[in-house]
């Protein structure tokens, strides 16, 4: 199975979906665990009752490849904010584009919306360049504890001038 990015088909995700995407979530999550030894995190803690009730509140998205369900990323927003959540590939398919093209379509679904707003842990190298690649700057940081510092990332939309 190939997870180039020409490849992949994204679309807009169902509740019959969310039991495929809460397997994919935990396997995704595993090394973000493994690298903070932070095994109680919340993606791995989350129920599929949970993941359920966030379709009402949140834009769901899947990436699909050959058939297969390879990432997914969620979003909602508050005010004039998208806010990025549970950006996930498949762990034998990152560094492949399907991340990138899942966040792009992402901030597709929200026309209206003029920041974007994502947070990832400091020592999680790769998500970092591939948001600051994707054009999120840093804005603020956020101690844990003692072995988690959260990275929030922004995005802003830029606005056509009428002249």
């Amino acid at each position: 199975m190939s997870g180039n990015k020409e490849d992949v088909s994204v679309k807009i995700a169902d509740k019959s979906d969310a039991e495929s995407i809460l397997i994919l979530q935990k396997e995704a999550y595993a090394s973000e665990a493994a690298l903070y030894g932070k095994w109680d995190i919340e993606p791995l803690r989350q129920t599929l009752e949970e993941l359920i009730a966030e379709w009402e509140e949140q834009v769901i998205l899947k990436a699909f490849a050959g058939g297969v369900l390879v990432g997914s990323v969620r979003g909602r927003v508050q005010g004039e904010t998208c806010y990025v959540g549970k950006l996930m590939v498949k762990p034998e398919l990152q560094n492949q584009g399907v991340g990138k093209k899942l966040l792009l379509e992402l901030e597709k679904q929200f026309p209206a919306a003029r920041r974007f707003e994502l947070f990832t842990g400091e020592k999680s190298l790769k998500n970092l360049h591939v948001y600051e690649k994707l054009g999120y700057c840093p804005e603020r940081t956020q101690i844990v504890d003692d072995n988690l510092t959260l990275v929030f990332l922004a995005k802003y939309r830029k606005t056509e001038r009428k002249e």
